[in-house]
């Protein structure tokens, strides 16, 4: 191409833009074909400002395109994305092209808000169509996600639908309140396949979680393929709760998953729990044990028994070798070492043990996250506590955070989603107590814990233990609907928090997951719509 054609296109894009930016500011009030099905006032997690266009509605169509910021490889991934989500449905071709329209969907990397940060997005609708506008590809698919929920629900079908498919007029301005925004998966307990994770990681970008904590060891299996170890996967991971077949991902089927999250935006942060709940690796070793003995592999649900040999240098060969192969699968800043209930341990021989173990997550290039028990111990300021007590006095806590340490918070009286709704749920555990949905819901993770500054809180993370859950159906009924409840902590600032405007916003998801074939709790304050 000629430099003049080269500065006329350049000239050419950069008039589509402005007349873009002159669109979403000023909108349009010119009636649209078809009156809106959803509500700007419906999002979850609700957003940080919303503006809406009375008698302006933005029609998809069978000729409408998806515009990409030009040469920008991760903007067109989400647009890419969004196609996917919207051509089974719709029937439409959605061509998903660079440049910049002011018809149809644009996804741009430019003009949005300062204010929208790393994560956060501009949102736009005219009659003559939808501008998405963030400062990196994470907030384009923010974005995208509430773009979802403003379309009717039955864009989520896996089939063609009848139309017509409109976005209610009006502009969004978005963006999290906490960085970290997780959630975590047992597969140790029960184990999941790689296909049921990922329907879990899509129902998880929805919301916009952008952390996926799994839980790889256990007492009752180990799940993730250990080259150095094999027989902490083919032993150790034969058997789970109840005395099931078991199962492990292969570091092939582990890296599929962990792409597979991160074209969602998310992190996949694994987690090897040690020393305790750690009998499924000393039944696969003999050498593991201080007798030399190995003991039988465990189905039951008890904690606190096992432990590694804290004297013994193969423990720390052990623990090295894991570590560095899971370092390896691990694009993310973090890996959990676990550290908690490790009641078999005495506490010298505790903090004995993560002298030794904290460098060696430091030396394979990463940050040590814990359950908050490891705190005793010591860690270095960069490591991060994850809070899962019932109590909001943790003077444990309160000093970590004194000394620079930022944490997360799972209390488990409030975000642990394997606690029952009541005494009639057929599913989970109870020894937290019952957590309904507003008890999910009503808590302020900034000032939560007694004492603990609002600025030392990382995020918040929806632990699920998977003793009693078999399968997706039993996951998608602890976590629906109290998962968006916790989400929406993690990303709407506290002034927009209302249970009484919550629990109808939450409400009005119900269409969508059946669409989406989401086994929901029918939870009874909440009032669903039939």
């Amino acid at each position: 191409m000629s430099r003049k054609k080269e500065g006329a296109a350049r000239r050419g894009l950069g008039r589509a833009l402005a007349a873009l930016l002159f669109l979403g500011a000023v909108g349009t009030a010119t009636p649209a074909h078809a009156a809106p099905e959803t509500s700007l006032h419906h999002i979850v997690p609700a957003p940080v400002q919303v503006s809406p266009r009375p008698g302006t509605t933005y029609q998809l169509g069978a000729h409408t395109l998806i515009h990409t910021h030009p040469g920008s490889a991760a903007a067109r991934q989400v647009g890419e994305y969004l196609a996917g989500v919207l051509r089974p449905s719709t029937g439409y071709r959605l061509p998903v092209v660079p440049g910049a329209s002011t018809r149809g969907i644009t996804l741009l990397l430019a003009g949005a808000d300062p204010s929208v940060g790393a994560e956060g997005y501009q949102l736009d609708v005219t009659r003559s169509g939808v501008l998405i506008r963030a400062r990196t590809a994470a907030g384009l698919f923010a974005g995208v996600q509430t773009l979802r929920q403003l379309l009717p629900a039955r864009v989520e079908a896996k089939t063609r639908q009848r139309g017509p498919f409109t976005v209610p007029g009006g502009r969004v301005l978005d963006h999290p309140r906490y960085a970290h925004r997780g959630a975590m998966l047992d597969v140790a307990r029960h184990f999941f396949s790689v296909d049921e994770v990922k329907r879990y990681v899509d129902q998880l970008a929805l919301y916009k979680i952008n952390r996926l904590h799994l839980h790889l060891t256990d007492d009752q299996g180990w799940r993730l393929e250990i080259k150095s170890w094999p027989r902490l996967t083919t032993h150790g991971g034969s058997t789970e709760v109840g005395g099931g077949p078991g199962g492990y991902y292969t570091q092939e089927q582990y890296r599929d998953l962990v792409a597979y999250a991160a074209s969602r935006h998310i992190t996949v942060i694994p987690e090897i729990d040690l020393p305790g709940h750690t009998n499924a690796a000393l039944s696969s070793y003999p050498e593991l044990n201080c007798d030399g003995v190995a003991p039988p592999l465990y189905t039951g649900i008890e904690v606190g028994f096992s432990s590694l040999c804290i004297d013994k240098e193969i423990t720390y060969r052990f623990v090295e070798d894991v570590l560095r192969e899971v370092a390896a699968l691990t694009p993310g800043r973090y890996v959990h070492i676990g550290g908690d209930e490790a009641h078999a341990t005495a506490d010298p021989d505790y903090d004995r043990f993560m002298d030794r173990v904290l460098p060696l997550v430091s030396k394979y290039g990463k940050t040590a996250t814990g359950w908050h028990e490891f705190v005793k111990s010591g860690p270095p300021v960069e490591a991060v506590p994850q809070f899962w007590g019932t109590r909001t006095t943790a003077p444990d806590m309160v000093a970590a955070a004194a000394r620079g340490s930022r944490i997360v918070l799972s209390p488990a009286s409030k975000a642990y989603l394997d606690m029952k709704y009541d005494a009639s749920t057929p599913l989970g555990l109870s020894w937290a107590g019952y957590t309904d949905v507003r008890d999910a819901y009503d808590w302020n993770p900034g000032a939560y814990i007694e004492g603990l500054p609002a600025e030392a809180v990382h995020g918040v993370e929806a632990p699920l233990w998977s003793e009693t859950l078999t399968n997706s159906a039993d996951i998608e009924f602890m976590a629906f609907p109290r998962l968006p409840a916790i989400a929406e902590l993690g990303w709407s600032p506290w002034s927009t928090h209302d249970w009484e405007a919550f629990k109808v916003r939450l409400a009005a998801q119900a269409d969508r997951w059946r669409v989406m074939g989401v086994n929901f709790h029918p939870a009874p304050e909440v009032p669903w719509r039939s």
